[in-house]
């Protein structure tokens, strides 16, 4: 298509939110109001039952996978299989990141957004892209609009990267991004070795069908807001990835919260654990065995949040589809064959929906 013919996206007008709070503390745009039946409280249960719940989040201690006795092993590979099949999420300790690096990755997170909104608008993120500082998956002008910046970008292959992205402050940030990656790339690799395991396939299954598996990072930053009840911080949706790596930082308020059993339950972080969660991609390779979870963010009055996620994810080049191994008689083929690069474009290429983009696969 000639570039003349391309339409491009009009979003309307989007409120930076951290100059909102700035300049208008109380003020909630209507782009950012959400219908009464898709706001925070109208879908929640009571407090208790929420907090009650906090600490059902599976738990695995990876020192025990990599360096445990065959009784540890056998136990914690037990727990991981309950913890995707039941919650297709879990916080994973003793993980063997540096403590001093995932305090680094927040503060230059932190610092960035902190900057002047000028220097932040160097890294635009183009309306219908993902990379670069914004609102990602805004496609229309009357689009409901989450309250949260972010800035993303890829870092494996090469060929996802955007250089011109990359910010030159705060100093250290991209040595520091760079550090942190491979350090979670690791993670990521060995994780998906034990939960190759916990459904019966050989362990190095996954990492030789991914190729040079895809590996983007997105620092979400939700200012506080005055109207929390009234706006999302980030929509439901599940993740395109294989897995998500997702860290909070410490002494926010908790404003993770997950499907389950059609509830809305908040999540609270464990001091230096990192919280996984399984994505489509995975949903589909294990033909539903293990299944990506709604998530969403909520915000707080008073208190503002930094998340930094990290998604891991097979080649674009990848033909995918179940495991042959996971599917007969008693388990049917759930999902057809597809190409992981057209359900990537796909899943960028429209809003935030549930679970909706899941259905590009489904048979």
């Amino acid at each position: 298509m000639a570039a003349s013919t391309v339409i491009p996206i009009n979003v309307g007008h989007i409120d930076d939110v951290q100059e909102l709070r700035k300049t208008k503390p109380t003020t909630i745009p209507e782009r950012f109001v959400r219908d009464v039946t898709e706001r925070p409280t109208t879908l929640d249960t009571t407090t208790t039952t929420l907090s009650s719940l906090h600490s059902d989040i599976p738990i695995i201690d990876l020192s025990k996978l990599v360096n445990g006795n065959p009784d540890e092993i056998q136990c914690e590979i037990v727990n991981l299989t309950t913890a995707c099949q039941e919650w297709g999420f879990f916080q994973v300790v003793n993980h063997g990141i540096d403590l001093s690096l995932i305090e680094g990755i927040e503060k230059v997170a932190k610092d960035f957004f902190m900057l002047p909104k000028e220097e932040k608008q160097k890294y635009p993120m183009a309306p219908g892209t993902i990379q670069g500082y914004g609102q990602a998956f805004i496609f229309s002008e009357n689009q409901k609009l989450d309250w949260c910046n972010m800035f993303a970008l890829g870092i494996v292959p090469d060929f996802i990267r955007r250089p011109e992205l990359w910010p030159s402050k705060p100093a250290d940030f991209c040595e520091t991004l760079e550090s942190y990656s491979r350090e979670v790339r690791k993670l990521c690799q060995n994780l998906l070795k034990y939960i190759a395991v916990s459904v019966g396939l050989k362990e190095d299954v996954f990492e030789e069908m991914f190729g040079v598996a895809v590996q983007a990072v997105r620092m979400n930053y939700y200012p506080p807001c005055s109207r929390p009840d009234l706006v999302m911080g980030l929509s439901p949706h599940s993740d395109g990835s294989a897995i998500t790596v997702l860290q909070q930082d410490k002494g926010s308020y908790v404003g993770l919260q997950i499907l389950k059993d059609n509830t809305w339950v908040s999540v609270q972080p464990i001091p230096n654990a990192l919280l996984i969660n399984i994505g489509d991609s995975m949903e589909v390779l294990t033909n539903g065995k293990y299944k990506s979870v709604e998530h969403r963010a909520v915000t707080h009055k008073e208190k503002d949040r930094l998340s930094i996620v990290t998604f891991y994810a097979p080649s674009y080049e990848i033909e995918m589809g179940p495991m042959p191994e996971l599917v007969d008689e008693n388990n049917p083929c759930k999902y057809k064959k597809y190409n992981h690069g057209e359900y990537s474009k796909h899943y960028v290429t429209n809003k935030l929906r549930g679970k909706k983009n899941l259905d590009f696969a489904k048979i």
